[in-house]
């Protein structure tokens, strides 16, 4: 005998389909299982103090101190020009604002390392150097994964090294502690210009 050919027609009496189980993911994770209740509780609805403003930014919070001068007086920490004097939306700062900012402070803390390390000066980071040279940039990632030793590069900075960026070689330092963003000094050698062989390092300290 051939095999059976499958009926095409409908059945008269088609099978229910299965309700899912309790064991079923589907049974738990369903849309019913999420609804919240449409009553609210007692609780809720008899609460007090509805739209009182409880805080605001800038309050004073906790008991007032009291000293030999009377109560405590709030004063703005650091320069008045560091400070903000108006709401600012995070995140919508404007390019350049923001470039401007990561170049001064690098700059200031390329100052700190050449006090603090006795250092000269530094060279440019995209020229080539047969001499082992001093340059200072911030460290970054040639990758999108994590930062590891054959991803590392240098950003230079932008008044010596106009923010060129260099691959760096840290094969002959015993050890070191990076990550993206770091402001640093480095002396090393780079023959060709595209790839700097690091022999010191220099970081900032607290």
């Amino acid at each position: 005998q051939g095999p059976q050919k499958r009926s095409n027609s409908t059945p008269e009496t088609p099978r229910p389909k299965r309700a899912p189980s309790s064991r079923s993911p589907y049974g738990i994770f369903s849309p019913g299982s999420f609804s919240p209740s449409v009553t609210p509780s007692q609780k809720y609805s008899s609460r007090g103090g509805r739209g009182e403003v409880v805080a605001s930014f800038g309050s004073v919070q906790g008991p007032a101190w009291s000293g030999r001068g009377g109560a405590a007086i709030v004063r703005l920490f650091g320069r008045p020009e560091g400070n903000l004097t108006k709401p600012y939306k995070f995140m919508f700062q404007k390019a350049l604002d923001v470039r401007e900012a990561l170049a001064g402070r690098v700059e200031e803390l390329g100052e700190v390392l050449q006090r603090h390390h006795g250092l000269e000066g530094f060279a440019s980071a995209a020229l080539p150097a047969q001499e082992p040279v001093t340059v200072l940039g911030q460290i970054g990632c040639d990758g999108n994964g994590k930062l590891n030793a054959k991803s590392v590069l240098l950003v230079g900075d932008r008044e010596h090294s106009g923010g060129a960026q260099v691959p760096l070689d840290l094969s002959e330092l015993p050890e070191y502690s990076l990550f993206p963003g770091q402001v640093v000094a480095l002396e090393g050698t780079n023959s060709t210009g595209r790839r700097m062989v690091v022999s010191k390092l220099y970081e900032v300290t607290p």
